[in-house]
């Protein structure tokens, strides 16, 4: 692998503390400068049906438990499906009591969904922009979709400079595209976590588009390889 020290960190707050936090531990140097951020989309949580309407949460985001935080109170003893580790870790600190993980992807979590659910509705609280269509992959069970956050493109600036840039969803991916000059990509490696968020950056020059092997950051790490050499 190419020798990567400079990390240019794209996800939105609070992750992108996180990712830092990671990098840094792992001796590289990461840049913050994230595409996106995140706000809770007014009365939302208005639109959420009863409890006793809903069988089970399906969870896609650590942010999407975020937003829904005042509701959970409700509907802390319905089992909770989430799309991963980092997810289902979230619902638990937030007070869920049953909460399973797919430790994948949108597809992963249907299967989860589909093999271990009670029968009846799902509830599925998250982003306005999924970036995965969990109803049409559950066309047997009635999905109750709750944008409750959205996402909205900073347009910031890309580092002068860094060796690769870390992609954490499509969405990301998307704004880099539509806002980083082609030849800023020369040279550069990009990480994304999935074949979805390494699409848009085709028609660009980067070295390297290294995609994780599983849908989440600790296999984005690995694939950074080890930190290059101060200089």
């Amino acid at each position: 692998m190419t020798p990567i020290r400079r990390v240019w960190v794209t996800r939105a707050e609070p992750g992108a503390a996180r990712t830092v936090d990671r990098l840094t531990a792992l001796g590289f140097t990461p840049i913050t400068a994230p595409l996106l951020t995140l706000a809770p989309l007014p009365g939302a949580l208005d639109a959420a049906p009863a409890p006793a309407a809903v069988a089970a949460l399906a969870l896609t985001s650590p942010n999407g438990v975020k937003a829904f935080a005042p509701l959970i109170p409700r509907f802390r003893r319905h089992p909770v499906f989430a799309v991963g580790d980092a997810t289902a870790e979230a619902a638990r600190a937030a007070g869920f009591a049953d909460v399973r993980s797919a430790s994948g992807d949108i597809h992963a979590l249907a299967r989860l969904i589909a093999a271990e659910a009670p029968p009846g509705p799902l509830l599925a609280p998250g982003a306005r922009e999924p970036a995965g269509d969990l109803p049409a992959l559950l066309p047997d069970r009635p999905v109750h979709r709750l944008p409750v956050y959205a996402a909205f493109e900073t347009h910031a600036p890309a580092p002068e400079l860094f060796d690769a840039v870390m992609l954490h969803s499509p969405r990301a991916a998307r704004a880099l595209a539509s806002d980083l000059p082609r030849a800023a990509s020369s040279g550069r490696i990009a990480i994304c976590i999935s074949d979805a968020a390494a699409i848009p950056l085709r028609p660009f020059d980067f070295t390297q588009i290294r995609i994780a092997a599983t849908p989440d950051e600790p296999a984005m790490l690995s694939a950074l390889g080890k930190p290059a050499a101060p200089v």
